[in-house]
């Protein structure tokens, strides 16, 4: 090897061990991102229904409450639950809220979405099956809850 071309590895070379090699430039360190799982199309579909259902839980309790405290602002006629008070419509505002985000939840693929829902079908399923209401909503209840326990890897 000439000089210069020990100058200069030298001069690259640095404050390194002899015999080691540096780079200028290295890749950006490797860091695993986390892989989402596609939602599946039944449980977009059990979110929707119970979005839908706690809007108009939601609503109903909303409509109740304004007309009670604002006189007769809506008439009766839109009332979606007639025969309830002035407690029975804050109690559906709150289950509203809560089966709203429940719904939300389950389109975000949340786990503890997923559970409370299998626990809440699972308790009508019971519900249905001990009252003696072994009908075809019985069945759509089963039948949900075994897709529920089956997609249950999608959620994270």
């Amino acid at each position: 090897m000439s000089t210069t071309a020990t100058a200069s590895a030298a001069a690259y070379a640095g404050p390194a061990a002899p015999g080691s090699v540096e780079f200028d430039r290295l890749p950006p360190p490797w860091e695993p991102t986390p892989v989402r799982p596609r939602l599946p199309v039944g449980v977009a579909v059990v979110s929707v229904v119970i979005a839908i259902f706690a809007l108009v839980m939601l609503l109903a309790g909303l409509l109740f409450i304004l007309d009670s405290y604002f006189g007769n602002l809506f008439p009766p006629s839109i009332e979606i639950f007639q025969s309830i008070d002035l407690l029975g419509a804050f109690i559906l505002v709150v289950l509203g809220a809560a089966l709203l985000s429940i719904a939300t939840a389950l389109w975000n693929q949340e786990t503890w979405a997923l559970w409370t829902t299998v626990v809440l079908v699972f308790a009508t399923t019971a519900y249905l099956f001990f009252t003696g209401s072994i009908t075809v909503l019985f069945l759509i209840f089963v039948v949900l809850l075994v897709y529920l326990l089956a997609v249950r890897r999608y959620f994270y």
